[in-house]
């Protein structure tokens, strides 16, 4: 595979631990965020232990900003090997408390930002013969939960994600999606500092390193994470 990676959705929670494991494990990482402040210094941090990797301000939501950072990274650290899509929107209302625009935003952000991000990463992976692409989904890939456009998305990307694999795995592309089945904490918080039951972010991203490095005679396609006090899908 080449070790190149695009993590779409850089916080301060997953999508940090997510680029930290990545550079320690010899990848260059090219970090995607809307606002560039925190992955600007992310950036600096992972360039430190010795990989080269780029902050890349852009809009999950608006496919030409996505393309974008596809080539800028093609350009700058090499042809992807790994596509993390870890971008998502929030919406917790209901039918009527829930707009025209919020609905579409989110679908966009959770979905389509997706579909963009694989169809410009998918030539680099074809031509080396190999390659992954990781989506994150929530409880609400498979269960709705009361939050309409949210759980809609989640459900178009749990779609996607197993349409692609059906058509990529034959081509030596492991496609695979994450459920996450819980709250995130912060990088430095413990379990007891909460009285719900948090996943921590570092454990979540060495899951992911470890379905990115799979083996092609045992791959994963859905990969539940939640911690172990956490009530099923509840």
């Amino acid at each position: 595979m080449n070790r190149v990676a695009l993590v779409v959705g850089v916080g301060p929670g997953l999508g940090a631990a997510l680029g930290r494991r990545l550079a320690r494990g010899g990848f260059r990482v090219a970090l995607v965020a809307r606002s560039p402040e925190f992955i600007d210094e992310l950036a600096r941090e992972l360039s430190s232990l010795g990989q080269p990797c780029l902050a890349l301000a852009a809009d999950a939501s608006r496919p030409a900003e996505i393309a974008a950072a596809v080539a800028r990274t093609r350009k700058e650290l090499g042809p992807i090997g790994l596509l993390v899509y870890n971008a998502s929107s929030s919406s917790g209302a209901g039918l009527l408390g829930t707009s025209a625009a919020e609905f579409e935003e989110t679908w966009r952000i959770a979905a389509l930002g997706a579909f963009v991000s694989a169809r410009e990463t998918e030539p680099d992976m074809i031509a080396a013969g190999q390659g992954a692409m990781i989506f994150t989904g929530a409880t609400s890939s498979v269960r709705g939960g009361g939050w309409l456009a949210f759980s809609s998305a989640k459900f178009a990307l749990r779609g996607l994600a197993q349409s692609l694999a059906r058509e990529l795995w034959p081509q030596g592309i492991h496609v695979a999606h994450v459920i996450v089945d819980g709250l995130i904490g912060a990088r430095d918080s413990t379990e007891k500092d909460s009285i719900e039951p948090m996943l921590d972010p570092d454990q979540m991203a060495e899951a992911y390193f470890q379905l990115a490095e799979q083996d092609r005679s045992a791959w994963t396609l859905e990969l539940d994470l939640r911690p172990h006090r956490e009530k099923f899908f509840e």
